[in-house]
């Protein structure tokens, strides 16, 4: 009797927080793939169909970033998921949404989040046998953004500072991370029919909080826009409108400072600022742990300064200084950039600089072609190593201002007709005579300049081409090889490669096969099976090293990998002539089929162990969207995922678009309605 009251009571509330949205003016329809296309009137009326729709699809994913925001996943993970409602804590998350929410968040986009807390809300209250954690819902709008905020914080790279700070004693959950990607953008001057093209490329994990689910957005207030989010997104991240389409990469210019304060030997609780002791803020929170069936609290003190969040070592106290948390209109950039319908508006709501990440690659129908490598970058003192740790005793070094978009790295249309990029330096995408000049910027910014193995091979490709037809373009995308000459891997790999086979009978075969190895990294290639292989490898055993960065691997290390890879192979397989297919796996429950690629060629994978030798694919290659835009008419937009829309085993979608992913090839999406209803397979309302 007490829970079926618990759950009334549930649903009165749920009802007066979504009263003012009527869910029969919202329809869900679902196409071939199970991919919603959701039509309503309001914005506000399809972000609460998104929201409904995707927790069909994955409610369970969609919950852990949810209690991120209720300060609940230690309730849910125990003592790693406590360690995230710290560092919410920590970074005093909730603190700037309460600050700010009022204050900067537009009409527009409150009233679409108030939405998708609406319709989150409705679906847990028809489903509560699917809520994970005892009175995690109702949801409201400032704990859906305080999720947000820590979601932005992750990307910026906090988790691995932290880590670094507590010596790696502190552990962060994996699946937040955002990983690697491609972007390509090429004008009508580079194809051979005229259009503009657009590849959305990311390289993301291929399940949990930042693996991508698809979705069409219609209303009648301007909103057509077709591509992916994370679970949980309550607007599209990368994908495409009528008029323009756009897509990101992780970029690695400097997001986040650490800062040592100068303690007083007297009291531990004070820090010398601009000659006078300041004391530290100090808070205790509470936080719900799950261990062995019970809820356990737990109290922890969260401490700041000046400078932000801080900890206190053995190494000393340091605080942690970064834009993500605080600004709290990163998700309102991403829905005006949706409703964007020319390059002005697009940049516009680019010149927010709210997302504090992320190279963005653009490109529309009347043959706009756009990057710039992103970020809400502060405005720091020159004469710091802003590299490494700051002293955090003097206002010279607490900046309290951000760069405008107008100084980042950008290009709009180069000459070459071309822009990419590959997780590498802005200062080369696209061809050399219009690349910018790293010296031309702001030093302390601290952006990469580095190319990768796949920013080598793009270009490798580009220059085989004076025009690009779709076909050219698919390949381009679609390439598996490692470039040519020196591999730009942590180490140096290049002694891998001169081995004589007749000096070394008991590993001759193995190098002979690496030896003649065409860099191809196709399911049937034997040599990308052994450089995985040595790539693991050495990974583990220079990670004992320390410092990895242009290590030059020896000859008589070569030799133990050879050896190393000959005992693995033949332990685990029975022989060495296997193929990358053999060892690399594509899994999704007990689904198993062989997968191509390798780490850092366009068509990335990375992998773990798997079983009996075997490695799984658990991130990489992701969703995929290739973009057409002709001059006259809609785009034409072909997409796939890695598994499918749905991560219920029993669902027709569990796992239908792996073959087409697998197979390298896409299905044909569209933004108009018309065609979408032709060959609708379920249409409904969410409720």
């Amino acid at each position: 009797m007490k829970k079926l009251c618990f759950f009334l009571f549930l649903g009165i509330s749920f009802q007066t927080l979504f009263a003012q949205i009527n869910p029969e003016n919202i329809k869900i329809v679902r196409d071939k793939w199970g991919v919603p296309h959701i039509y309503a009137k309001t914005d506000a009326e399809v972000s609460y169909g998104l929201a409904w729709a995707n927790a069909e699809d994955d409610f369970k994913t969609m919950q852990l970033t949810l209690l991120a925001g209720k300060g609940m996943v230690g309730q849910l993970r125990g003592k790693d998921g406590a360690t995230i409602d710290y560092v919410v804590a920590l970074l005093r998350c909730r603190e700037v949404v309460d600050e700010q929410y009022d204050k900067v968040l537009s009409p527009e986009y409150k009233a679409l989040i108030e939405g998708y807390v609406a319709g989150i809300n409705a679906y847990a209250a028809k489903h509560p046998e699917e809520v994970l954690v005892k009175g995690s819902f109702p949801t409201n709008t400032k704990e859906y953004t305080t999720s947000t905020v820590l979601s932005l914080s992750m990307i910026s790279g906090v988790d691995g500072v932290l880590q670094k700070i507590f010596n790696g004693n502190i552990k962060t959950l994996d699946e937040f991370k955002a990983a690697g990607s491609n972007a390509i953008a090429i004008s009508s001057s580079k194809t051979v029919d005229g259009s503009a093209y657009l590849a959305i490329n990311p390289h993301q994990p291929l399940e949990g909080p930042v693996a991508w689910y698809e979705a069409h957005l219609c209303s009648e207030e301007g909103l057509n826009v077709l591509g992916a989010l994370f679970p949980g997104g309550p607007v599209i991240f990368v994908g495409v409108n009528e008029n323009l389409g756009w897509t990101h990469t992780v970029n690695y210019q400097d997001k986040v400072d650490v800062f040592q304060l100068e303690m007083n030997p007297n009291n531990k609780k004070q820090y010398k600022f601009d000659g006078k002791w300041e004391t530290l803020e100090e808070k205790t929170v509470k936080l719900k742990v799950k261990m062995k069936g019970f809820t356990i609290p737990v109290k922890k003190v969260v401490l700041w300064s000046k400078y932000g969040a801080t900890i206190q070592t053995k190494q000393g106290t340091f605080s942690i200084r970064f834009s993500a948390n605080q600004d709290i209109r990163g998700i309102e950039q991403w829905y005006k950039m949706d409703k964007a319908r020319n390059f002005s508006e697009f940049y516009k709501a680019m010149q927010m600089t709210a997302i504090p990440g992320f190279n963005t690659i653009y490109a529309d129908k009347r043959d706009t072609i756009f990057y710039v490598s992103n970020g809400k970058i502060p405005f720091r003192t020159e004469g710091y190593d802003w590299k490494n740790t700051i002293p955090g005793n003097t206002s010279k070094t607490l900046w309290t201002s951000f760069h405008p978009l107008k100084d980042l790295p950008q290009y709009v249309n180069p000459t070459s007709g071309y822009l990419f990029n590959a997780n590498h330096t802005p200062y080369n995408a696209t061809g050399v005579k219009d690349n910018l000049k790293a010296q031309d910027f702001d030093q302390t910014m601290g952006y990469e300049t580095k190319d990768n193995n796949r920013s080598i091979r793009f270009q490798e490709m580009f220059s085989q081409y004076d025009k690009i037809s779709f076909d050219d373009f698919k390949r381009i995308k679609y390439d598996g090889q490692l470039p040519q000459g020196k591999l730009y891997f942590p180490a140096n790999t290049d002694e891998l490669f001169k081995l004589n086979p007749s000096e070394y009978p008991d590993i001759q075969t193995l190098i002979e096969n690496l030896n003649q190895w065409n860099r191809k990294t196709n399911v049937d290639s034997k040599g990308a099976a052994i450089f995985l292989v040595m790539l693991n490898y050495f990974t583990n055993e220079l990670s004992k090293k320390g410092e990895i960065a242009n290590y030059e691997i020896s000859k008589e290390e070569t030799i133990a990998a050879f050896r190393y890879v000959n005992t693995y192979m033949n332990q685990h397989f029975g022989r060495t002539d296997i193929s990358l297919g053999d060892l690399q796996k594509l899994v999704r429950g007990n689904i198993e089929k062989p997968s191509w690629g390798l780490p850092d060629v366009i068509t990335a994978m990375h992998t773990r162990p798997y079983k009996e030798g075997k490695l799984n694919v658990v991130q990489g290659e992701s969703y995929i969207g290739l973009i057409k835009f002709p001059k006259e008419g809609l785009p034409e937009i072909e997409t796939v995922l890695n598994f499918g829309q749905s991560t219920h085993v029993d669902s027709p979608h569990f796992a239908d678009q792996m073959d087409l992913y697998l197979s390298q090839k896409t299905k044909k999406m569209t933004l108009d309605k018309t065609e979408v209803m032709k060959t609708a397979v379920k249409t409904y309302s969410p409720k």
